[in-house]
Order: C-alpha cells, then sequence, then structure tokens
C-alpha cells in the first residue's frame, strides 16, 4: 500500500455476497475528529492492483451514518455482480459538541448537509463537501490501490441524493455519473433545507451555490444523464421538503429535460424498504458510467 494522507484502522472485515465489506475508523484534519466509514470491495478486488475497480459513493440522509446504506440498501449485492466498489461514509462530523449540535435530527449531528459552512461555530469543522470531495477519496484512493479514481459516481438518499447531484453540479468531470432516491432538489425552498442553510452558511447569498435547482440552471457541462426515483407514497414529497417537480421544471428551463429521468415508484415511501426496492436501477445506472454494464 502507499502512503496514505492518514492511516486508516480496520475495524472489522465482514464478508457479503463474495465481496468483503471494511468497516474503518480514521481521524480527519478536515472535521477535526475521529470519523467511520464502510467500504465494499467486491470478490476478488483484494491482493491484486490491476484492473482497478470503479467506485461508486452512497450519500446518506438526515439521522443517518455510514452504516444505513451498507446494512440496508442492499446496493452490496449489485455491486458484486458488476465488480463496483461502494463507498459509504458519515453525514457529518461527530462529537465537536457545539451549541445545539445535537438537539434536532435535521440540524448538526447526522445533518451536514455535505457542504462547507461558513458561519460560526459550524465553519470550524463542518467541512463535508471538502471531506467527501477531496480528503477521503484522496486517502482512500492511495490506501486502497484497487480502487480506480478516475471511474467513481455518486448516488445518494435524501439529504445525500441533495449532496450527490450538488456535489457532481460543482465538481464537473470528477464523477461519472449521479443518481438520486428521493432526494431534496430545492433546498432554498424547503424547510429542511431553510433550516439547515440559515444555520451552516453566513449569508443568503450562499443558498444557491448548495441547491441542484439552481445548479443545474448555471450549468455549463456536457450532456447529462441523471437518474431520480422516488416513492409515490414518500410522506417528504407530499409534505413538500423534496420538490422534485421544481428540479424538473429547472432542467427544462436550462434545455436538459431530457437528460433527466425521473421514476415515481407506487406505492412506496421513504424508507430503506423503498431504498432497497429501487437499489438495483441504481447501481445499474451507475455501472453504465462507470463501463462495466
Amino acid at each position: 500500500m502507499a502512503t496514505p494522507a492518514f492511516q486508516f484502522t480496520i475495524k472489522a472485515a465482514i464478508a457479503t455476497f463474495g465481496g468483503t465489506l471494511l468497516k474503518l475508523t480514521h481521524e480527519s484534519a478536515a472535521l477535526g475528529c475521529p470519523m467511520a466509514l464502510n467500504v465494499f470491495f467486491p470478490p476478488g478486488a483484494f491482493g491484486r492492483s490491476t484492473p482497478k475497480v470503479p467506485v461508486l459513493w452512497y450519500l446518506a440522509g438526515l439521522t443517518c451514518s455510514g452504516d444505513n446504506g451498507a446494512e440496508k440498501g442492499f446496493f452490496n449485492y449489485w455491486a458484486a455482480k458488476y465488480g463496483i466498489a461502494v463507498v459509504y461514509p458519515d453525514t457529518s462530523p461527530r462529537g465537536s459538541n457545539h451549541p445545539g449540535e445535537h438537539d434536532a435530527y435535521d440540524f448538526g449531528s447526522a445533518a451536514g448537509f455535505y457542504l462547507d459552512a461558513t458561519k460560526e461555530p459550524w465553519s470550524q469543522n463542518y467541512k463535508m463537501e471538502t471531506y467527501i470531495t477531496s480528503e477521503l477519496p484522496a486517502a482512500l484512493y492511495s490506501y486502497f490501490i484497487v480502487l480506480d479514481n478516475s471511474r467513481v459516481s455518486l448516488m445518494g438518499h435524501s439529504m445525500g441524493g441533495h449532496g450527490a447531484l450538488t456535489l457532481f453540479f460543482k465538481h464537473p468531470g470528477k464523477y461519472k455519473s449521479t443518481s438520486a432516491f428521493a432526494p431534496i432538489v430545492n433546498p432554498s425552498k424547503c424547510p429542511w433545507g431553510q433550516k439547515a442553510f440559515s444555520g451552516y452558511l453566513a449569508s443568503k447569498e450562499e443558498w444557491a451555490k448548495h441547491d441542484a435547482t439552481e445548479l443545474i440552471k448555471a450549468y455549463s457541462g456536457a450532456d447529462l444523464d441523471i437518474f431520480i426515483s422516488c416513492g409515490l407514497s414518500d410522506e417528504y414529497l407530499i409534505g413538500g421538503q423534496l420538490l422534485i417537480d421544481s428540479f424538473v421544471a429547472a432542467a427544462k428551463e436550462a434545455g436538459r429535460e431530457s437528460q433527466i429521468t425521473v421514476k415515481y415508484a407506487p406505492g412506496y415511501d421513504h424508507s430503506y424498504y423503498y431504498v432497497s426496492s429501487l437499489a438495483q436501477e441504481h447501481v445499474e445506472h451507475a455501472a453504465k458510467h462507470l463501463g462495466v454494464l
């Protein structure tokens, strides 16, 4: 193994679907605290350096950690089939103990919103965008040389769907594709996003930089192929937290309506019963862009 940006401690190695799920911990300079994550390696990944395996990042939602998707998403089955590694990072720094950090499910701990905060005290270490797009991947790809840093895709659920879309738009060329389960696509206009942005960001002028509906209007990159799915019985779709129609309207305004696929699934809610039921379609969407399907 090459010398990494920081050392990982392997807490467990779990056999699953012919591959291995590693439970890892490390110290993060960006977040100023110890962090935990899971990484699934497909069958045959260990003991070789070539050919490298493509990487799919799964960003989880509010209240979650890196364990939810790894344990309940059923992604590893499909990732094993297509020879894809899956990274399951955490959703916020842990143990910072800022005032109010643990008071609500939708702000602070387990609710980092995949952005770099600019408002005190959160700006001290709530730097999830830097962690997800820079610090953690650099360390993983140098430590586990079998991971192919030239073939990387994103997917996410709810707040993680917001992250998967916004980070894709904000870092053009870094990711081969993105997809989202029941994402928060217009956070500037919904209660969850307004609470997070008001707390993390120093000025309202910054909000658009972290809003997928605004970002797609300004996106000047190549043609897109974005896949979004959502259950029609999703309580947060019905309650106005997701605002998927606003994103579709913005895509149409930008001349990219044909580059967005939205699939509504009758009867499904916001839970991991839904996520696991649609896992195949999201992994296969990534697999196509990663060159293994």
